[in-house]
């Protein structure tokens, strides 16, 4: 754990922080006082100094000999510039040449130094004479300067000039700073060795339960706190070390009812949607997952809060919960059947929401449908093509035809519809035998990316034709696959050629493979007309057509869905359909790995 997140990290930080503020305010303050209490003491002492050089200089008739007194007087940081007139000055000689200086030029160009020339007026002011950047941000050339007047004849008037270097100010208040440091340092170290000896004392205990805390959201509840001492610390441990042995106990009972319920609903054939007061759902089991995926897939999979459910089981909910009485109602959704019954759900006297029971009965309904249409279905698809055979027929019996090219033209309308019986027999006897398990698979590594662009090929004609635009695309990890390369070229065939046949000019066909967990997932979509929910059970079933006109042309046998439904169940694979009227249509069929006999054990 980082320091600054422990209860002795944020006790120094604090203490740190504390000290560090009074000590800055105080330096500042200090440096502050100092600075201003040596420039002052300076001050006086240059204004001494320069009264003292006026005197001389007017009692004296000698002006030379009162110049080199006055240069006696000042020391090796103090400068003296002596003026009569703008073209007469002295300046005292210079020991040290990195000493700042000025001369009379420097004064002119200072508005408030020249008032000593111009009014007659004592001045005082600190500044800055040196040309060099670096000397002046880092104060090294500032100066303190005192003007003075003096009286030179009854009407002509000087000036007395003395700067003096504030490098010696500057150097007591690093010298000062210096020790500010120092004792800022030591109050640290002080700090911290205080921080660390009250973590032994007191953040020990907390941070073994704190251990001991992590340790029971982990799931391990037989951790202990260890009791250091008979304190509000150690009674907190013991009232801690309590509360796992109750949390165990009540967790391990919470555990067993848990999982007891959900094996129950796992286990059940009929899907259940517990729901709160508010229309929230709570619990669901595996089918009641299937029927929600359903309702999200018509949704556009953007689903907004509160329209979880389908409209006709929130008004049942509703219903449910206002009435207090058991509901039952049928709902279509995505072509299945579901029949729910709903139950109120109590929390002693009141309400608490509702429990709802899905049965899918599609296949009822599917068997039932079935039962009706197959014979009407049978019935159709033969008695075409026979009564054209008997039609035909009896026109060369008849001898209608009076010329050969027409006999030759009823004779190959026989000959395509007598082909077209035998494409419906075989396809008959086909799906027979893989109803029965009779199918035979040829599995062969092959690669997937040629095997696709084979059957994009095959089919740039027809859709060019169409005026309809067909597009592949991949996302494989492995490039090769075991499984029967006829049987699924067979089955991409037939739904890429019913894609085609129903979308409409400009349209778009999209097909497409990728790897998921343990085997390729292959996915054809279309923008065509779609399938009626209704239909959506039944599209898998031999002779169904979701065409009820059944014209010809566009429709074929009604035995290809359920030829391709066969190929990738012998493969042990899984084949869906979700489709929107007028939007278009998604098959996609799923092949598992198959196991090679080198990679048994």
């Amino acid at each position: 754990m980082m320091l600054w997140r422990s209860v002795v990290g944020k006790l120094w930080i604090t203490i740190l922080l504390l000290v560090s503020f009074v000590l800055f305010v105080l330096t500042i303050l200090m440096l502050e006082f100092i600075e201003n209490y040596h420039v002052d003491e300076a001050e006086k002492e240059l204004t001494q100094l320069a009264n003292k050089v006026s005197v001389i200089l007017e009692s004296h008739e000698d002006q030379a000999l009162a110049r080199s007194i006055a240069w006696e007087l000042v020391d090796e940081l103090t400068n003296i510039v002596i003026v009569e007139d703008d073209s007469t000055y002295w300046i005292s000689p210079l020991e040290d040449e990195n000493i700042p200086h000025f001369d009379l030029e420097a004064i002119r160009k200072d508005p408030e130094l020249s008032v000593v020339l111009d009014e007659n007026r004592r001045v005082s002011k600190r500044t800055i004479i040196s040309e060099d950047e670096t000397r002046k941000m880092n104060g090294e050339d500032e100066v303190l300067v005192v003007g003075v007047p003096y009286q030179i004849t009854d009407d002509k008037d000087g000036a007395v000039y003395i700067s003096q270097s504030l490098l010696a100010v500057h150097e007591t208040t690093k010298h000062t700073t210096k020790y500010i440091l120092l004792a800022a340092g030591i109050a640290i170290i002080l700090t911290t060795v205080f921080a660390f000896f009250l973590s032994t004392r007191i953040t020990y205990p907390l941070r073994k339960m704190r251990e001991a805390a992590q340790e029971l959201a982990r799931g391990k509840f037989d951790k202990k706190v260890p009791i250091l001492s008979h304190d509000e610390i150690g009674e907190l441990g013991i009232a801690f070390n309590q509360m796992g042995r109750q949390l165990k106990f009540h967790i391990n009972a919470l555990s067993q009812e848990k999982e007891h319920l959900t094996s129950i609903l796992s286990s059940m054939a009929d899907g259940v949607i517990t729901l709160n007061i508010d229309g929230t759902i709570l619990v669901t089991n595996p089918p009641a997952e299937r029927f929600l995926q359903a309702w999200y897939y018509e949704q556009g999979m953007k689903v907004e809060i509160g329209e979880e459910l389908p409209p006709d089981a929130q008004e049942l909910f509703g219903r449910v919960v206002n009435t207090e009485k058991e509901q039952i109602i049928e709902i279509m959704l995505q072509g299945r059947s579901w029949v729910l019954v709903m139950s109120p759900l109590y929390n002693q006297s009141y309400v608490r929401g509702a429990v709802a029971v899905l049965r899918d009965m599609t296949e009822e309904r599917r068997l039932d449908k079935l039962r009706k249409d197959f014979i009407a279905n049978v019935s159709h698809e033969l008695r075409t093509p026979i009564a054209m055979l008997q039609g035909y027929s009896e026109a060369i019996i008849d001898d209608i035809a009076s010329s050969d090219e027409e006999k030759k033209e009823i004779s190959q309308i026989i000959y395509d519809e007598s082909l077209r019986m035998g494409r419906l027999v075989n396809d008959l006897l086909d799906l027979a035998r893989m109803e029965a398990g009779h199918i035979s698979l040829t599995y062969d590594e092959i690669l997937i990316p040629e095997f696709m662009e084979k059957i994009n090929r095959k089919f740039q004609g027809l859709a060019k034709e169409k005026q309809i635009s067909l597009q592949i695309s991949m996302n494989l990890e492995e490039p090769q696959f075991n499984l029967d390369p006829d049987g699924i070229e067979q089955v991409l065939t037939n739904l890429i050629d019913n894609a085609i046949r129903h979308t409409s000019v400009n349209g778009l066909v999209k097909f497409n493979v990728q790897s998921v967990e343990k085997g390729l997932k292959f996915n054809v979509q279309d923008s065509g007309s779609g399938i009626p929910e209704d239909d959506l059970p039944f599209v898998f079933e031999r002779f169904y057509k979701a065409d009820k006109a059944r014209t010809r042309g566009r429709s074929g046998t009604g035995l290809g869905l359920a030829i391709a439904k066969n190929i990738v169940d012998a493969h042990k694979g899984t084949i869906t359909v979700h489709s929107k009227v007028d939007e278009g249509t998604t098959f996609s069929f799923y092949i598992p790995r198959k196991k090679l006999e080198s990679d048994r054990i």
